[in-house]
C-alpha cells in the first residue's frame, strides 16, 4: 500500500463515529489564550470517548512530569532536559486506555504533510508526546476507542478559538469519584483556564479530569463532584470515608487526569520541566486523593517564548498551579451527565 493510499484509508475510519459538540459544552479562553497554540477535539459517537490535540506549529520548548502510578504515555523520555530534543510540535491526550496512544500517529501524519517537524535532513519528524486515560468501562463498548484517524481529525480541527469544554475529545468518557465504586461516580470532562498579567505574561492550562478521587473547590474546601451517596442524590465526600477506612477496592490503571500547561515566557527545557512539576500542585489542591496507584496522572508543559519580559520559574509555576485547579473545576461544571454518570448540574444539592 502506498503512503498516499494509506492516508486516505485511515482518515475515514472515524468519520462515521463523529459526535456533535454537546449542548452543555462551553467555550472559555483557556489554553488558546497563548498565541501560537491551537486546540482541537475529536469525539466518537458509538461510545463516549475521543482525543484532544494541542498543536504548536512553530514548536515550543516542552517538558513533562508523571506522578500517577498507572500511566500510559508516549515520547515522554524526549522531554528530559538531558536529551537532545528541546521542542515539541503537538501534544495528544486520548481516551481508550493504551489503545488510544494510536491517535498520536494521526497527528504525526497531519504535521508531516505540512512540513512541520524536527529537521533530520531526509525528513521532518514531528515531535508528538502524548498520554491516555482509562475510559473503556464507560458506554458498554470497550472495542470503540480513538485511532490514528481520530488524531488526524482532531489536529485538523485544531484552532485558536476559545477552548470547548465538557464532554468533548479526551473528556467524552471522563468520570470522577470512583473510590466507592464506579456505580457511584460522576461525569467529568475537559476544562481550560488562563491568566494574563498586566506585563503581558500569560499562563494557561487544559485538563482532562478522569480521577479516582473527588473534585474539591480549593477556595471553599467543598466537594464539587465525586463519589455519590448510596441513594445517588448527594455527594459522599471520600475524605471522610478514607479516614474511616470505608473505601471500595479498585484495580489499578482505570482512571488518570491529564493536563497541558503553557506559558508565553521564554524558558529552557529544565525550567519547563520544573513548571510541569509545580503544576501538579493544582491537581493536589482540586482532587482528593490524587496521584494514586489507580491514576496515571501526567502533565505536559510548553513555553512558546514570545514574551521576553521578566518571568521567573517561581512566578510561572505558582500561577500555573492556580490555573490547573481552576481548569479542573471548569471541567466538572461544564460536563453533561450520561447514563450511569450524572453531572454536577444533575444533583439537586448543586
Amino acid at each position: 500500500m502506498t503512503r498516499q493510499s494509506h492516508r486516505w484509508w485511515v482518515i475515514p475510519v472515524c468519520a462515521a463515529f463523529i459526535a456533535p459538540v454537546p449542548a452543555s459544552a462551553r467555550q472559555g479562553g483557556g489554553l488558546t489564550s497563548i498565541p501560537g497554540i491551537k486546540v482541537g477535539h475529536y469525539t466518537l459517537s458509538e461510545r463516549p470517548t475521543g482525543c484532544t490535540v494541542v498543536v504548536i506549529e512553530d514548536g515550543a520548548v516542552g517538558g513533562g512530569d508523571v506522578r500517577g502510578a498507572a500511566p500510559g504515555t508516549r515520547e515522554t523520555d524526549l522531554l528530559d532536559p538531558v536529551n537532545s530534543i528541546q521542542r515539541v510540535h503537538a501534544v495528544v491526550l486520548s481516551g481508550g486506555s493504551a489503545f488510544g496512544l494510536a491517535a498520536a500517529d494521526g497527528v504525526m501524519r497531519y504535521l508531516e504533510e505540512r512540513g512541520i517537524g524536527f529537521d533530520v535532513g531526509v525528513a521532518r519528524i514531528p515531535i508528538v508526546p502524548g498520554a491516555i486515560l482509562f475510559d473503556l468501562e464507560v458506554g458498554g463498548r470497550p472495542d470503540v476507542r480513538p485511532t490514528a484517524a481520530c488524531g488526524y481529525r482532531a489536529a485538523e480541527a485544531a484552532n485558536v478559538g476559545p477552548v470547548i469544554e465538557g464532554n468533548v475529545g479526551a473528556g467524552a468518557g471522563a468520570t470522577v469519584g470512583k473510590l466507592l465504586g464506579s456505580g457511584r461516580a460522576m461525569k467529568a470532562g475537559v476544562g481550560s483556564a488562563a491568566r494574563e498579567l498586566p506585563s503581558g505574561l500569560i499562563v494557561a492550562a487544559l485538563v482532562v479530569v478522569n480521577a479516582v478521587g473527588d473534585v474539591i473547590d480549593p477556595n471553599t474546601g467543598d466537594v464539587v463532584a465525586g463519589a455519590r451517596t448510596a441513594d445517588g442524590r448527594g455527594l459522599a465526600d471520600v475524605r471522610e470515608a478514607l479516614r474511616r477506612g470505608l473505601v471500595g477496592r479498585r484495580s489499578d490503571g482505570q482512571n488518570t487526569t491529564l493536563a497541558v500547561v503553557a506559558t508565553n515566557a521564554r524558558l529552557d527545557n529544565a525550567q519547563v520541566n520544573k513548571i510541569a512539576q509545580m503544576a501538579h500542585d493544582g491537581f493536589a489542591r482540586a482532587i482528593y486523593p490524587v496521584h494514586t496507584p489507580s491514576d496515571g496522572d501526567a502533565i505536559f508543559s510548553l513555553a512558546t517564548g514570545e514574551y521576553e519580559g521578566p518571568a521567573g520559574v517561581l512566578l510561572i509555576g505558582a500561577l500555573v498551579a492556580d490555573v490547573v485547579a481552576e481548569a479542573i473545576l471548569r471541567a466538572v461544571r461544564a460536563a453533561e451527565g450520561i447514563p450511569g454518570y450524572p453531572a454536577v448540574r444533575d444533583l439537586s444539592s448543586r
